[in-house]
């Protein structure tokens, strides 16, 4: 099984460690599209659904608005019938660099992690609803 790289002082922006992305996803409304030309109604569902994925918090950070468009806009055509065999391989190239596929997670350093504190306090707070004072 493959290691995680070591840290290396001597390299510039050496990033150690994976990139904890929030189970939750991204919660603020999507970027503007930034691609010229309107968007189709497929379009606008495929990047509401795209902004709103743990992967999005790591897309934001580093600017990939117009590759994850792109990413939207092949992957609507890719998803008809009719979709060549060379539309569906750029979206499956296009899928790897974006981290929404395991291995290409793995690859990137990114891991979906839970808000364990805001499961605890809801726990807690479903505990409390269900205790009753008895007088």
């Amino acid at each position: 099984m493959p290691q995680p790289p070591k840290h290396d002082p001597t390299r510039r922006n050496a990033r150690v460690g994976p990139v904890m992305l929030p189970a939750e996803g991204r919660k603020d409304d999507p970027p503007v599209w930034p691609l010229p030309g309107r968007m189709s109604p497929a379009e606008r569902e495929a990047w509401a659904q795209l902004w709103s994925t743990p992967q999005a918090v790591a897309w934001e950070q580093m600017g990939w608005t117009r590759t994850v468009a792109r990413y939207c806009r092949v992957m609507v055509e890719a998803e008809k019938h009719d979709a060549s065999a060379a539309l569906l391989a750029q979206v499956t190239a296009l899928e790897d660099r974006l981290g929404l596929t395991p291995k290409s997670m793995r690859l990137l350093l990114w891991q979906i992690v839970a808000d364990e504190v805001a499961e605890k306090r809801e726990k807690s707070e479903g505990a409390r609803g269900r205790i009753k004072a008895v007088g």
